[in-house]
């Protein structure tokens, strides 16, 4: 209960994520995780690991499917942004490489 006022939402939306019924936001997830004093991506390792190198295939396998899913499609967005980002930056270098080159021919005659 502390967890849910410290982090100003309702018990029951905790209930929520730790059942796998919904996912919070990065923002959340950083918040609990300082309010809890460790780091983001112990919330994600199984507590039953003494282990600390973490199987993160494992991981991933005993997510709830809704949470994949919700990853998988914010990992596929950032891939695109940054795919359309790098291919715009070539457009542009090859297409001033290219105006370069009409500069010089044209300088010629």
């Amino acid at each position: 209960m502390k967890l849910a006022d410290y982090c100003n939402i309702s018990l029951g939306y905790i209930g929520e994520i730790e059942s796998g019924r919904k996912f919070p936001s990065t923002e959340m997830i950083e918040k609990i995780a300082y309010i809890l004093r460790i780091e983001p991506y112990l919330l994600f390792k199984n507590p039953v690991e003494n282990s600390h190198v973490s199987d993160s295939k494992n991981q991933f396998s005993r997510m709830p499917q809704t949470v994949k899913k919700q990853i998988l499609a914010n990992i596929k967005r950032q891939i695109k942004a940054q795919a359309k980002a790098q291919i715009n930056t070539q457009i542009k270098l090859s297409t001033n490489e290219i105006l370069i080159e009409i500069n010089e021919i044209l300088n010629k005659y």
